[in-house]
């Protein structure tokens, strides 16, 4: 979460999207960055919502207390595609200062065939529009820094950078790596 923000230091009444739910860690990160003004999470699953509000996993009660979040049921992809709803349900042409994805396990390996168009350059050119000028892409990827991607990235922002993360494992007893892709508006 950090490398997807930290391109954006200095910038005040930052307002952010996370995409994916999930557990929170991500969201719950995001909050602690003073300059974020707002937080949407786009979540596809009301019960991983409601598992949030009534405090049933551990970070629960901390995103439902902080003012600055608000939960969004939905398909992100949907959401963030040309003709969507937009991430803000006040305002389908808002733009953010962050989207930060967390859905799939990469671009390459997705959870359902209907996300593929999204990492496309058609897709992500599209998807651009959410995002303020000098806004930031950032996507969690649980595989190494794949080239075709990267050039997708780099075509459709102009340049993107690819940060391997490692990270203690406790289920293999050993250590463990991510890829975070970011980009600018």
């Amino acid at each position: 979460t950090t490398i997807g923000l930290d391109p954006l230091a200095g910038r005040k009444s930052m307002n952010v999207v996370v995409g994916g739910l999930g557990l929170g860690y991500t969201a719950v990160e995001v909050l602690k960055n003073h300059d974020v003004a707002s937080l949407y999470i786009v979540e596809t699953m009301d019960a991983v919502i409601d598992w949030h509000r009534q405090g049933l996993v551990p970070l629960g009660n901390v995103l439902t207390a902080d003012s600055r979040t608000q939960y969004v049921q939905g398909d992100f992809f949907a959401m963030a595609r040309v003709g969507g709803s937009g991430f803000d349900p006040q305002n389908a042409m808002r733009q953010f200062d962050a989207v930060l994805l967390d859905i799939d396990h990469s671009p390459a390996h997705v959870l359902s065939p209907a996300h593929n168009d999204f990492y496309s350059s058609a897709g992500l050119n599209h998807f651009k529009s959410r995002l303020n000028d000098g806004g930031v892409f950032a996507l969690w990827s649980n595989d190494p820094p794949e080239s075709g991607f990267e050039s997708v990235l780099n075509d459709v922002f102009g340049g993107s950078q690819s940060h391997v993360v490692e990270f203690d494992n406790p289920f293999t007893g050993g250590t463990s790596t991510n890829t975070v892709y970011v980009a600018r508006n």
